[in-house]
């Protein structure tokens, strides 16, 4: 099971109140603007590109994954690229905390990876967030929505449209909302 849910700012007074620092929140802008002016406008052959501007921003990459120009990830340092992983078309990594992906999985166009929420039991509903986990060689089929903490184990595959709301284990077909494990991939 992945890791559970941390306030991101244990003394963030309200659910209107930044978890983020100043300097945080401009680290933020510059990124939004280095990826607007630099890659989103670059062609597919332009990965490596697209790689460089997110090591300068943090992203641990291993190996040479891609990532589609028009993929959206909100904190690139907490975004893991394992050797020939995807980031579809339009993809939104949320990583507000961790996201992780594993060696030669594929994340479809426009899936919503989200590792952040709200702490619902505290009044002042602070941020929460808890890492995703994408296995290796793992299929995230197109338009599905992962959920804070969830971890899709190795060779399994997610079918479109799915919102995955817990863990779903290795070498399954899963889909539906909310997802449930259909049959072994054998």
């Amino acid at each position: 099971m992945a890791d559970p849910l941390q306030t991101v700012r244990p003394s963030q007074e309200s659910q209107f109140a930044s978890p983020w620092s100043v300097s945080d929140r401009l680290l933020f802008v510059l990124w939004e603007f280095c990826w607007f002016a630099f890659c989103i406008w670059t062609p597919k052959p332009l990965n490596p590109w697209r790689l460089f501007w997110l090591r300068v921003f943090g992203t641990k990459i291993d190996g040479t994954p891609f990532v589609h120009q028009r993929a959206r990830i909100a904190i690139p340092a907490n975004l893991i690229l394992h050797d020939r992983a995807c980031l579809g078309d339009r993809t939104n990594a949320y990583s507000l905390g961790q996201i992780e992906i594993g060696a030669r999985a594929t994340v479809a166009q426009e899936v919503y990876l989200s590792t952040g929420t709200h702490d619902f039991a505290d009044p002042a509903m602070p941020l929460a967030t808890a890492k995703i986990v994408i296995g290796d060689d793992a299929f995230i089929g197109a338009r599905a929505f992962v959920l804070p903490g969830v971890t899709v184990g190795d060779r399994s595959v997610v079918g479109a449209c799915s919102v995955v709301t817990k863990d779903v284990p290795a070498d399954v077909f899963a889909a539906g909302n909310p997802c449930r494990v259909l049959r072994p991939r054998v």
